[in-house]
């Protein structure tokens, strides 16, 4: 785990500095972002089907 934690690891802030130009930038926030939103999104709907089974028991 910890190695790919390693190999992930990204400079949002050098990346922006470095940017051509806006548009560069946005896709990099939304890069940055959208797998945490996935994962979010993944856990509230294993959530949501966990509490919905135990409440049709």
């Amino acid at each position: 785990m910890d190695f790919l934690s390693l190999i992930q690891k990204v400079d949002i802030v050098e990346k922006v500095k470095h940017a051509p130009n806006g548009s560069y930038q946005i896709g990099i926030a939304i890069g940055s972002f959208l797998p945490f939103v996935i994962l979010v999104g993944i856990a509230y709907w294993m959530y949501n089907r966990s509490k919905n089974r135990k409440d049709n028991e």
